[in-house]
Parts: C-alpha cells; sequence; structure tokens
C-alpha cells in the first residue's frame, strides 16, 4: 500500500472511532421551569417515522413487505410479481443475529477501509484505447474460486457481470467481495475504471464527468465483442450509479444490457453536491479526490486551474472547478448538470434496474430528500429494495457471509433470466400457433397474452421499446 493510502486508512479509522464515541460524549439537554428541571421531550423513534408518517409517506404507495423489515416499491406488472417472488424466497433477506458492526457509520467505514477478506481477488487488466486517444481500464476478475464455479445460466453462455465502482475510484471491499462471489456463481466480472483511476494512466487532459457515459458505451461495445453470445449485466456502487443510469437512459432500447442494479445510488446529484456530506465524509473524499489527481497536476494545467483545484473546500467547489471552469470550454453549474444529470434521460431506459438503498444511509440522506419515489412508482423498468440498516453501500453480515445486498442483486438477475427465458418460450408458442391458424382470421386475439381479468396487473412488454 502506498504511502497516502495508509494515511487515509487511519484518518478513516480514527472517524470511525469518533463516530462511536460520539453518542456516549452528548449530554442530555434539559430546560428548567421555576425551580424544577425538566427533561426535554424525547425526539420521535426513526423506526416510527419510517413506518409511520414521516420518511414513510412518499413511498406508500406500491410497496410491497419482505423479510428482514425491507420492501419492494415498483409499479405492478408480470416482471415485479416475478421479482417479488423470487426476493420473498431469498434466504440473504432473512433476519440475523445483529452485529456489532451493524451501525450506519460502521458500516459505511468498514466498507471503504477494511480489505476484502482472504487473498483477495486475482485480477488481469486490459487497458482499451478510446476514440480520443483516452484510456479506460477493464479488470477481469479470474479467481481465486476456492468452492469452484457453478453453472447459473443453463442452457446458456455464462453471463459477464460489469462492475462500476464508485465516481472516487476506490475499489472497495464489496467491489471485490461481489467480484469473488458471481465468480463463484459462474460468471465473468469485469471491473470499468475511468481515465485516471486505480492505476490507470491519464495519457489526455480529459477526465470522465459525473454522468458523461461516452467512454462506458465503448467499453461495454468492446466487452460485446469479446462476448458476443453472453448475457451482459451490470452493477454500480455509490456515485458510480450516475455513470451506469446515464448510460442506460442514453442508449435506451439499444443497450446491450440484460439487467443491472444499483448499490446506494446518489439519484438527485445535483441536490447532493450543493447540501454537501456530514463533514467528516466530505473531508475524506475530498482528501481521497486531490491525492489520486495529484499526480495528474503537471498534465492538468493547461485545462485546469489546479492551485484553486487543490484549495477546494467542498466536494461541490472540486467538481465546479475540474469540469466546469475549465481554460479551454468552461460552462455553467446548470449547464453542467444538464448534461450529467443521471435521470435526464430516465424515461428511456428500456432495462430492469434494481435499486438497493437504506433508510440509514448517512451519505444521501433519508429517502424522502435523496430518493425520487415517483420514478419507482411510475416506471415500470425501475425497482426499489429499501432496508431500514445497511449504511451506504454496506448491507454487511457476520463473517465470512458475503453482503446480504450482493446475493439479493445475483438472485434478482437469475429471475430476469428465467423470466426473459419463459417470455421467449412463449412467444415462440404464439408464433407458431399463429402461423398454423392465420387463416382462421384469430391475428387479433392471438397475439394478446390473456390476463385474469380479476388481476391488476399490467402485461409487461419485453420488446425493447422506449417506455416514454
Amino acid at each position: 500500500m502506498p504511502p497516502w493510502g495508509a494515511a487515509l486508512t487511519l484518518l478513516l479509522a480514527a472517524l470511525a472511532l469518533l463516530f462511536l464515541l460520539a453518542p456516549r460524549l452528548r449530554r442530555p439537554r434539559s430546560r428548567a421551569v421555576g425551580t424544577e428541571t425538566l427533561p426535554q421531550a424525547p425526539a420521535p423513534d426513526p423506526q416510527e417515522e419510517v413506518d409511520g408518517r414521516g420518511l414513510a409517506d412518499p413511498f406508500s404507495a406500491g410497496q410491497e413487505p419482505l423479510p428482514g423489515g425491507c420492501s419492494l416499491l415498483c409499479k405492478p406488472s408480470a416482471l415485479a410479481q416475478c421479482l417479488l417472488r423470487a426476493l420473498r424466497r431469498s434466504a440473504a433477506l432473512e433476519p440475523g443475529p445483529r452485529s456489532w458492526f451493524s451501525g450506519p457509520h460502521l458500516q459505511t467505514l468498514c466498507h471503504f477501509v477494511l480489505p476484502v477478506g482472504g487473498a483477495g481477488p486475482e485480477l488481469a487488466r486490459e487497458y482499451l484505447q478510446l476514440a480520443d486517444d483516452g484510456l479506460v481500464a477493464l479488470d477481469w476478475v479470474v479467481g481465486p474460486c476456492t468452492r469452484g464455479r457453478r453453472v447459473t445460466n443453463a442452457g446458456g453462455l455464462p453471463a459477464v457481470l460489469l462492475v462500476i465502482p464508485s465516481a472516487w475510484g476506490r475499489l472497495t471491499r464489496n467491489v471485490l467481495g461481489l467480484c469473488l462471489l458471481a465468480l463463484e456463481r459462474g460468471y465473468y466480472p469485469v471491473i470499468f475504471h475511468r481515465r485516471g483511476h486505480h492505476g490507470c494512466p491519464l495519457v489526455s487532459p480529459r477526465l470522465q464527468a459525473f454522468g458523461d457515459p461516452s467512454d462506458l458505451k465503448e467499453a461495454v461495445t468492446y466487452i460485446r465483442f469479446r462476448h458476443p453470445a453472453a448475457p451482459l449485466f451490470a452493477v454500480s456502487e455509490g456515485s458510480g450509479s450516475a455513470l451506469l443510469l446515464s448510460y442506460l437512459g442514453e442508449c435506451g432500447s439499444s443497450s446491450y444490457v440484460t439487467g443491472a442494479a444499483c448499490i446506494s445510488p446518489v439519484l438527485r446529484c445535483r441536490e447532493w453536491f450543493e447540501a454537501g456530506l456530514p463533514w467528516a465524509y466530505e473531508r475524506g473524499f475530498l482528501l481521497h479526490q486531490k491525492i489520486a489527481l495529484s499526480r495528474y497536476a503537471t498534465a492538468l494545467e493547461n485545462t485546469v486551474d489546479t492551485s484553486k483545484l487543490f484549495m477546494s473546500r467542498s466536494l461541490r467547489e472540486f467538481e465546479e472547478t475540474l469540469f466546469c471552469h475549465t481554460k479551454t470550454l468552461p460552462i455553467s453549474w446548470d449547464t453542467y448538470w444538464d448534461q450529467n444529470d443521471p435521470l435526464r434521460d430516465v424515461d428511456e431506459a428500456a432495462v430492469p434496474v434494481l435499486c438497493i438503498c437504506s433508510t440509514d444511509d448517512p451519505i444521501c440522506g433519508p429517502p424522502d430528500r435523496a430518493l425520487p419515489a415517483e420514478l419507482f412508482q411510475s416506471n415500470p423498468y425501475f425497482f426499489l429494495l429499501l432496508s431500514h440498516q445497511g449504511g451506504h453501500c454496506g448491507f454487511l453480515r457476520q463473517e465470512p457471509l458475503p453482503a446480504w445486498s450482493h446475493e439479493v442483486i445475483l438472485e434478482s438477475f437469475r429471475a430476469l433470466t428465467d423470466f426473459f427465458r419463459t417470455e421467449e418460450r412463449l412467444k415462440g408458442l404464439s408464433r407458431r400457433r399463429t402461423s398454423f391458424l392465420g387463416s382462421r382470421r384469430r391475428w387479433g386475439t392471438l397475439q394478446k397474452r390473456e390476463v385474469s381479468p380479476s388481476s391488476n396487473l399490467e402485461v409487461f412488454s419485453w420488446k425493447r421499446s422506449y417506455t416514454r
């Protein structure tokens, strides 16, 4: 580990200790009435807010209960019922023994600080040269697989799992753990690294903006070239979800992705930058960004005011200096988010997306401010799995069990694969029946899938058409 990496680890460990001791250092406040001192009224129970009025109000419509106190928010459809059945059978959601690191800050900091258990994955790196001569890196996870690989796509080729880390470029414990679990389940995991991230050289003075999917499009095209017949699934972590959602929105029905999942996604990105993170997280992420870009300070001098960049005191100031106040093509903060908001083309997305979030996320904030409930209630492609615990990208369980979010994601991908296979089989039977009975003028009735009159589910169309 480089010296700056050790320093960052120590800083995050100190912050974790601070979060642990903070509740013990607080003293209950009181107010005096005459000669008596009465305790202040107790704060409302967060659990009651979630279950009753406060946080759960925008999410009450369309919620389906799941094991472990979780819930699924979605628009009713045939796919939603398939996914709901799979999640209700999932052993990963069953409540287990309460762990000492079940608090949101500890889950979050363990995710960012602790290394992956064991020897870690074996990675085979490829550099992909882009159309503008820039470079991105693809790390294929090739081992180890201690318990052997299991085939999960019966009757077809093993699927490729594209993993997109957070926008800060750090390869976290949970990303590596997800890749190892996916490798064991029969996937081909590959990690996408942006320009200048995680050892990928910055060969041109251009970095990837927060929600610019142009580099990811070229990487997906290359992966498709290498595995033309294999299904492609995608998973993003934290702020990396902006990149994945931008890609799905821009590509629409032309996307090569079969299904996607976002772990603790940042969906209202502009508001997230403008409101700022809690002080400890803001300073930690800002320090990581500055250290990562300091090696390219000379190369960026002609395009960015590096002195102002490295003196930034907030993530918003850092982002604005890096991408808005450039020397070559300056733009306004409003224009930047018009071009990089991950939900700008969300109505064009034609791929099922499962978002896993927690109500105690200390980085994204409470769900009523961080999550657009109307997106999941009105768009048949988006599903929200909401948990009461998990922190930001944590969702940890007792060792050596992997994070339960990883298990749920891979189980949902398996359910999607089975759903697609069943739909294609039904369409094939329908086409053969239509061909055989075409002379009987029953074309219109044979093209419709029969639905029970008492059912309120809409028939989900698996033509890759736009949803707008």
